[in-house]
């Protein structure tokens, strides 16, 4: 076998690989955009919390970006509670905040954010959503417990599963951003949210 098939099957193999983006240890390869207050607790999950009086989000966005992946990860997030995975979005939530606040450049304005939603009773887009593209079916979310999200980002197609079930997929939009970082959001003031075991595979 010639080395260049050897060097192609090496670096397919090593394409399909999981990675952790978060180590659990603290928040290497992470950058905080905004007054979020994130800490890595002694059971290393990751815990996102906000001032009372803060208003505009608050984010935490992998150092890295990504083109086609897979991600995984699980949240726990109050009753209430308010939070999304960011992807593609090249401004890093820049608009999202003070200075620059402008609500029609957030992240799910430039690239696109799957929301993360524990409202009692309906709501527009659930968790699973693809925010202002796609609204989440069949979602069975775990209340006051851990649940799993599971992102798969193509060039052409964006879908999102819950607990192991599909609840939204979407073409997205042909001009915007096919790569990008990976973004933790604290949407306002009453947020708390929690992530662990955080993983990609790169496709």
């Amino acid at each position: 076998m010639s080395k260049l098939v050897l060097l192609f099957i090496a670096s397919t193999a090593a394409g399909t690989d999981w990675i952790r983006l978060f180590n659990g240890k603290d928040l290497s390869g992470w950058e905080s955009v905004g007054d979020g207050v994130w800490s890595v607790m002694k059971d290393g999950v990751l815990l996102g919390d906000r001032r009372p009086k803060s208003v505009h989000q608050a984010w935490l966005y992998t150092k890295r970006e990504f083109g086609d992946f897979d991600l995984s990860l699980e949240y726990w997030t109050k009753l209430g509670g308010n939070s999304g995975i960011s992807i593609r979005d090249h401004t890093r939530a820049r608009f999202a905040v003070m200075p620059d606040w402008d609500p029609k450049r957030t992240p799910s304005h430039n690239g696109y954010e799957i929301q993360i939603m524990n409202l009692p009773g309906p709501v527009k887009y659930p968790t699973g959503s693809i925010y202002l593209f796609a609204e989440s079916t069949n979602v069975r979310q775990n209340t006051g417990d851990w649940n799993q999200l599971e992102i798969e980002s193509r060039q052409e197609r964006i879908r999102v599963r819950l607990n192991g079930v599909e609840v939204c997929e979407h073409a997205g939009d042909p001009a915007r951003p096919k790569s990008g970082p990976i973004g933790l959001q604290l949407h306002d003031g009453a947020s708390v949210v929690m992530f662990r075991n955080i993983r990609l595979r790169e496709r």
